[in-house]
């Protein structure tokens, strides 16, 4: 996206669009392997099933980072992410898709600020519940 949303585009209640993210073993792996997580579960698949998983499965840090992806890419490029929030449920294994889905809950005219509620949910469930704080340019 090279638009970007200002604060006066936004209001509470707007819903972001979804956003599929098919979960791919370069997407894990490479997730845990950028965030420097080398726990054997992110990145090989016989340590994750001894584990109990299928396969390798999601960190919290690639998590992190998708939530914060889906909610910059709505807003644009202009939008800088203030805090973030994440509780995870179900783990994003190898082979599924997590479905995002997020909406404005709050608005701050005098910081420009919006917080956007964020789900990322895969067939086991809610992976990921969050809240991500952006400031908005505040207009023209």
């Amino acid at each position: 996206m090279t638009h970007s949303l200002t604060f006066p585009d936004v209001s509470v209640g707007d819903e972001l669009p979804p956003l599929d993210v098919p979960l791919t073993s370069a997407v894990i792996v490479g997730g845990a392997l950028a965030s420097r997580d080398y726990t054997p579960v992110h990145h090989d698949s016989a340590a994750a099933r001894a584990q109990g998983m299928q396969d390798v499965f999601m960190n919290i840090l690639t998590t992190n980072g998708y939530l914060g992806r889906y909610v910059t890419d709505w807003a644009g490029p202009k939008a800088r992410i203030t805090a973030l929030s994440v509780k995870l449920g179900a783990p994003n294994v190898v082979g599924d898709t997590m479905k995002m889905t997020g909406s404005v809950v709050s608005a701050d005219a005098d910081s420009g600020e919006i917080e956007v509620e964020v789900v990322g949910r895969n067939a086991w469930g809610n992976h990921a519940e969050g809240k991500v704080r952006v400031t908005l340019p505040k207009g023209a």
